[in-house]
């Protein structure tokens, strides 16, 4: 049978029947591997939200293609106050997708449950109360694992990690090991799936905690399997929490230079006015062991969607200034440095907006970096950048622009 799932616009979300026990006690709701009665799989999920905050029956209607339609396979129940989302991944590699629901239990609990598909029946293999989770192969046996962030139960304030695993048989998810993290759920601001340097998956977390000059500091985790558990890769040996603590510049981690391996962005100030400051960043990857080396520097414009890779000659030698010339043109200027103080113009990125762009990117001394639908990106050139004795040339410069492109996601898990 060909299975697929569509997410209808109305109908019913629910969760196992004796699911309607965890509004009350989500740590204690029933047992791995409950198979509820007369569930069968099938070609479309039908679901409804709550529509208040008080506890109520949720439903999911499982339907089965049929001839001329579709009939009622299976009507999975439960209680909560909404639904959150509906994911399907085949987390086993036997074809046949897993489903992974996700809802809120109170206004302070949310949980997750995993249902097997196999012989066309839902199997529930495992439920948590939970803040954020990923599917992920960590331990390289081609199956995907889940981790799993959650509330420490002890006093402590943190988090923890759980890592999920399958069992023998591969008929449930079991809680395999957990490893402490350095912020609570209220400070968590991303989780995501990457690469260490050497291409072993990881999991990377960025919360955002106040600094003490009421800043915001980024303060990642990063989670990979050490075998025989979970690792918290980043805890530092004397404090037990993430010592790879930065300044936070809504940057996440991302593979910047196109190497496979994942890089944590770490901002350090460039010489800048009293009045405003601007920032390059280092790159870093990282090894199993916790160590981590500088791959490439950028500058961001994050106002106006690009960076530039930075030639690693550049480092210490630049700054920059943004000005705003109109609604419709924003320049960003680089220069030369002496000490803290900017010294000779080098080169200008313009941002151009308005219906005259593309003759506002063909003027005089100006070639054009980037079109997209809404904008054009150009560079000009002072002369005192053909003398600057760290100059690389602009073919050079103009592959190392890039475009942050903007793409529609999902809410995090």
């Amino acid at each position: 049978m060909n299975i697929s799932f569509h997410n209808g616009v109305s109908g019913m979300m629910a969760f196992q029947e004796d699911m309607n026990r965890i509004a009350h006690n989500v740590a204690n709701s029933g047992t791995i591997g409950f198979k509820p009665d007369k569930s069968t799989f099938s070609d479309l999920l039908y679901t409804r939200m709550a529509v208040n905050s008080e506890e109520q029956p949720l439903k999911i209607y499982i339907f089965r293609a049929v001839e001329e339609g579709y009939e009622q396979a299976a009507l999975i129940e439960g209680s909560g106050t909404s639904f959150h989302s509906v994911r399907y991944v085949d987390m086993d590699g036997d074809g046949v997708q897993e489903m992974i629901i996700s809802w809120r239990v109170s206004a302070e609990v949310q949980a997750m449950s995993v249902y097997s598909m196999k012989h066309l029946e839902p199997l529930r293999l495992m439920t948590t109360p939970y803040a954020r989770y990923e599917t992920v192969d960590l331990d390289g046996d081609g199956d995907l694992e889940l981790v799993v962030l959650r509330g420490d139960d002890t006093e402590s304030g943190m988090s923890l990690a759980d890592f999920y695993d399958w069992d023998s048989g591969n008929s449930s998810l079991q809680l395999h090991s957990s490893a402490r993290l350095s912020v609570s759920l209220a400070a968590l601001q991303w989780m995501q799936v990457g690469a260490l340097q050497e291409g072993e998956a990881a999991v990377f977390i960025t919360g955002r905690a106040a600094g003490v000059d009421e800043t915001s500091r980024a303060v990642m985790d990063i989670l990979a399997y050490r075998q025989p558990e979970l690792v918290n890769i980043a805890l530092s040996e004397e404090t037990g929490l993430s010592d790879q603590i930065f300044r936070f510049l809504n940057l996440q981690p991302t593979d910047i230079n196109g190497d496979g391996a994942t890089e944590v962005p770490r901002p350090a100030e460039l010489p800048s006015e009293p009045e405003e400051t601007y920032w390059k960043i280092y790159w870093h990857s990282y090894h199993m062991d916790g160590t981590n080396e500088l791959q490439t520097i950028t500058y961001h414009n994050l106002t106006d969607n690009w960076y530039l890779l930075v030639p690693e000659t550049w480092d210490g030698h630049f700054t920059v200034r943004q000005s705003n010339i109109s609604t419709t043109l924003h320049a960003t200027t680089f220069y030369s440095v002496r000490g803290r103080s900017a010294e000779d113009e080098l080169m200008t990125i313009y941002t151009l907006t308005g219906s005259d762009r593309e003759v506002q990117a063909a003027k005089s001394g100006r070639s054009i970096l980037r079109r997209l639908a809404d904008r054009v990106y150009a560079v000009s050139y002072a002369p005192a950048y053909s003398q600057w004795r760290y100059a690389v040339e602009a073919k050079t410069l103009e592959e190392n622009f890039k475009a942050i492109i903007n793409r529609w996601s999902m809410s995090e898990n």
